[in-house]
């Protein structure tokens, strides 16, 4: 399983990349990964009008987005749009960070996931 994410390379800018996540046979109920030590679950409310500029994330993190839509913008203008059922592991967590904002007028309903 593929997942998007953002990082910070050494000189603190913001990069997009990805990880591959490695599943194996878990026998009838599918494939699995290994099982991934996590700290707390955040449930967040994002106003339709959400527009963050530029931060890093005060944690690694997994951000599970439910509902509504977001740009996400790293250091060298890159953006990309994630939606309702997508994942996003967050882990520029010194540097210049990323901007995040809310799209199509709609609240955006989300889950972090803090990594140990």
């Amino acid at each position: 399983m593929i997942i998007d994410r953002i990082y910070a390379s050494e000189d603190g800018k913001s990069h997009f990349g990805t990880l591959d996540i490695p599943l194996a046979d878990g026998g009838p109920i599918g494939l699995l990964s290994e099982k991934h030590p996590a700290g707390s679950v955040i449930f967040r409310e994002t106003p339709a009008d959400y527009d963050f500029k530029w931060h890093p994330a005060p944690a690694r993190q997994l951000l599970f987005i439910l509902k509504g839509s977001a740009e996400f913008t790293v250091s060298n203008g890159e953006k990309r749009i994630y939606g309702g059922g997508d994942v996003l592991l967050l882990e520029d967590t010194f540097g210049e960070g990323h901007c995040s904002k809310a799209l199509n007028n709609e609240v955006r309903h989300s889950i972090f996931v803090t990594l140990v």
